[in-house]
This record gives C-alpha cells, sequence and structure tokens, in this order.
C-alpha cells in the first residue's frame, strides 16, 4: 500500500483547495471555450453566409488574425493598468461585439475583417489575462495543478465548441452566432460576481511616487532575461501545434483520401489524451526540472512527427496523435508556471501576454510558410521541416540556463539577533 502522503491528494480535494474565484475562472474559460462556435465555422460562413470567394475568405481570416496578435500585446498592460477582472470582462466583451457586427451587418469584405480583427482581439486577450489570474491567486505549490485544469478544461471546451456549432450552424448562422455571444455574456456575468477586484499597488506604483524611467524598466526586463528567452524559444513547440493543424487535414484529405470527418478523431484523440493524462503529468512535473521537461517535451513532439515523416498513413495519424500530445501537455503547463515562479508580480501580465503573442505568430507564419514549402516541394517535405523544428526548439533549451523554482524561492537565512539587539516588533 502506497504512503498516502506520497500518494497525494486527489483531485477533486485539490481542486476544492483552490480559492473561489480560480474555480469560477475555469467555469468561465470552459464555457467560453464550448461557445466557441463561430471562430471554427468561420471560413464556411463566409463563403456561404456572405458569399466571399475561398480565395477572399482566407484573405479576410489572415487579415484579422491579427487581432490575436494585437490582443495578446495589449492584455499585459491592460492587467497591469486596469487589472485582472477588466481585463478578461473586456476581452469577453470586445469578441462578442465582434461577432455580432458580423452576423448583423452587411457591408465590402473589408468591414467584414476589421469586425473579426474587433472579435480576435478579444479572444487574444483573454488567455494571458486567465493565465495571469492563475498566477495571482494560486500558490507556487498550485500553479501547476491550477495551469493544467485551466488547460483540461480549454480542450474540453474545444472538443465540444465546434460540435455544437456545427449543430447551430446546421439549423441557423443566427443561431450560431447567437450562442457564441451568449455564452460570452454568461462568462462575463460569472467573473463579475466570483472573481475580485484587483486591490493592491503594485510596488513603485503607489500614489505620489513617480514612475519608473525607461531605463529602469528596460533593467527589470534584462533582470528576466532567461524567462524572456523561455517564452520565445517555446516558438518551437508552439509551431509544431499550428502546423499539424494546418497539415492534417489537408494530408488526411489529399493524400490518404481518406473522408474529412476522420479529422475529427484526431481532435478527439487529443482532448482525450489531455484529459486522461494531464493530471497524471502534473503529479510527477515537481520531480523534474524545467530544463528536463521542456527537452522532454521537445522529445516526443519529435518522436510524434517523425512517425508521420517514417510512414505516413491513418494508423500512424493516430498513434502519433497520442505521443506529441503528451508533449503538448509538458510545455502548455511548464511554460505558464516559470513565468508566474520567476517574474516580479508587476510583470507577469505583460510575459502571460508574450507567452500569447508567440502563440498569436505562430498562427499567422506557420501556415504560410508550410503552404509555401508543400507547393513547391511536396507534402512530405513539410512533416520533415515540421520535425526539425521541435528538435531545434530542444537544442537551445539545452543550452539555456534554465532555473529552478527552488532557487528562485529559497529565503535567505537570517542572522542570529545578538543579545543587545532589540527584537523586532511586529
Amino acid at each position: 500500500m502506497r504512503d498516502e502522503k506520497e500518494a497525494g491528494p486527489n483531485w477533486l480535494v485539490r481542486f476544492r483547495e483552490l480559492p473561489v474565484a480560480l474555480r469560477a475562472l475555469f467555469l468561465a474559460a470552459f464555457v467560453n471555450r464550448a461557445g466557441m462556435f463561430v471562430f471554427p465555422l468561420l471560413a464556411v460562413y463566409l463563403v456561404r453566409g456572405k458569399g466571399l470567394s475561398t480565395g477572399g475568405a482566407g484573405v479576410l481570416i489572415s487579415v484579422g488574425s491579427t487581432g490575436l496578435l494585437v490582443g495578446s500585446l495589449l492584455s499585459g498592460p491592460f492587467c497591469d493598468l486596469r487589472g485582472r477582472r477588466p481585463a478578461l470582462v473586456c476581452a469577453l466583451l470586445l469578441n462578442a461585439a465582434g461577432y455580432l457586427g458580423l452576423a448583423t451587418l452587411n457591408g465590402p469584405p473589408w468591414s467584414y475583417a476589421v469586425l473579426l480583427f474587433v472579435a480576435l482581439v478579444g479572444m487574444g486577450m483573454f488567455g494571458p489575462a486567465c493565465n495571469t489570474l492563475i498566477a495571482d491567486l494560486a500558490t507556487p505549490e498550485q500553479r501547476p495543478f491550477a495551469y493544467t485544469i485551466s488547460y483540461i478544461g480549454n480542450n474540453l471546451g474545444m472538443g465540444v465548441g465546434p460540435l455544437l456549432g456545427g449543430v447551430a450552424a446546421a439549423y441557423s448562422y443566427h443561431v450560431m452566432f447567437a450562442g457564441n455571444i451568449l455564452a460570452g455574456l454568461g462568462c462575463v456575468a460569472l467573473i463579475m460576481m466570483w472573481v475580485p477586484r484587483d486591490n493592491r499597488v503594485a510596488k513603485g506604483d503607489a500614489p505620489g511616487t513617480p514612475p519608473a524611467s525607461e531605463e529602469k524598466a528596460f533593467r527589470r526586463v534584462l533582470e528576466h532575461t532567461h524567462v524572456l528567452l523561455v517564452v520565445m524559444v517555446s516558438f518551437f513547440y508552439v509551431a509544431p501545434l499550428i502546423g499539424l493543424e494546418y497539415l492534417l487535414p489537408l494530408s488526411v484529405t489529399t493524400v490518404l483520401h481518406e473522408s474529412a470527418g476522420l479529422v475529427g478523431v484526431v481532435y478527439t484523440i487529443n482532448s482525450a489524451i489531455v484529459v486522461g493524462f494531464g493530471l497524471a503529468i502534473e503529479k510527477r512535473i515537481p520531480r523534474y526540472s524545467t530544463k528536463v521537461l521542456l527537452i522532454a517535451a521537445g522529445l516526443l513532439w519529435a518522436l510524434g512527427i517523425a512517425m508521420l515523416v517514417l510512414a505516413f498513413s491513418l494508423t500512424t495519424v493516430l498513434l502519433s496523435t497520442v505521443v506529441w500530445t503528451l508533449g503538448e501537455i509538458i510545455a502548455s503547463v511548464v511554460v505558464p508556471t516559470y513565468i508566474a515562479d520567476h517574474v516580479q508580480e508587476r510583470l507577469v501580465g505583460s510575459f502571460m501576454a508574450l507567452n500569447g503573442f508567440v502563440l498569436g505568430l505562430a498562427r499567422l507564419v506557420v501556415p504560410a510558410g508550410l503552404g509555401f514549402i508543400w507547393q513547391s516541394h511536396g507534402d512530405r517535405s513539410t512533416f520533415v521541416t515540421l520535425l526539425l523544428v521541435p528538435l531545434a526548439g530542444m537544442a537551445v533549451f539545452a543550452l539555456l540556463r534554465i532555473r529552478n523554482p527552488a532557487a528562485t524561492q529559497t529565503l535567505p537565512v537570517p542572522t542570529p539577533p545578538s543579545a543587545t539587539t532589540e527584537p523586532s516588533r511586529k
């Protein structure tokens, strides 16, 4: 029989130990993801509902998707200046306003790009603000678990959302948009009721204190260079995910000549692995250093993609999904936890925003790059290229000086007071 302490508390008990505000946040994030009916079916709506060509719809979505980058960049300063709760509420309202315009207004194609941009600014703001609030409210010991629960909830929502959206769109595009908007407004209500206002003032920002100079701000960023590098290099683990989102549907339908419905099986397996193994992996994360975990994540990504390079078939597509999803879980939990553990409180929002920016950048760059490679050199070259990306990430992470939480949280040993020293008063 295992030692009870070694086995650790049940995940439900650990969940109940989290602040109520975080539990409400996880519920809101799940509802928000499950209610994302529009984005997965946006191209279909623009072609069939608005009469655009497939090429025109693609260009419009690409232009509008720059809103993800802008939203990620805005999230950090907004969190710092206005607070975490206002950032979350503003993100949801922007998303709802943009989609309301897309559903009701008829205009030239550029107007749809503007409305989509507004909606995706909101989408880009939400994730970093959510991660920043988790860093605020969870203790260092709770953070890996909290980020794992958040990640699992998001994946469950993403698994449910496209299915519900497809049913709604089959009935009416207006129902699809209405469902997305109502889900967002419901999340606003949850956040307003359960997530507290920010009631702390960052050091150096108290009334009467002069703002920090640009030089001091630059020095603060330099103090966190190791965190900055970890976030930027994590692009090598985000890029394969975006790449597979682009390549697998095309490869399954054009290379294997299988039904597009089988692509949904890949997403189902991905969500099942996240739910089934996410908590088991989280329990083992504290046993290893951050560097080991990041290299392991890259190895799993590389192994999964290598299976597709060596023998591309429906079987290897499904098996590789199991492998690379494990790497996706590790990286998705370790990177935000590393930010929360090593960054000063006043900079957490900015670094979480940078983490979201890396994801948005991958969404813009990777599909275009892989599409060019496919057109010039064939489908197999795209998977070979994608295989090189996590391998490069592993090499860079192996060379980086990455700190461990224990090293940064170790407090100095106090000097024993002498017999003549007056005890300090509380």
